[in-house]
């Protein structure tokens, strides 16, 4: 199973070093025909969900994704910067919940 494995690789390589970011499993996000899938979100920004993804090649590319996601506006990590197995396993992008669809000024 990919998804156990991807977990323990990405817990191994960023869940530990920054007390920021918290790395757990869940039990399902419904994408099952493009596993192993994982998302990345936080309070007041854009949730990304990424599929597709193998363990070695994935496991780089989040970490990368999670360090510009932190330094961005909103989570909103500029494309060219997201590694291209990120690109290709996009799934869905939400915004926060606070989001204003009305006017899409940032959220407060």
């Amino acid at each position: 199973m990919v998804g156990p494995e991807m977990y323990a690789a990405v817990q191994a390589a960023i869940g530990k070093d920054d007390a920021s970011i918290a790395v757990r499993p869940v039990q399902c996000l419904s994408v099952c025909k493009r596993p192993a899938t994982v998302a990345v979100t936080s309070p007041d920004g854009y949730t990304f969900l990424f599929g597709d993804l193998q363990t070695e090649s994935g496991t780089a590319a989040l970490v990368s994704f999670v360090q510009s996601y932190q330094k961005s506006d909103f989570g909103l990590v500029p494309w060219r910067e997201r590694a291209e197995v990120l690109r290709k396993g996009m799934v869905a992008r939400v915004p926060p919940i606070r989001w204003s669809p009305d006017d899409g000024r940032a959220p407060k």
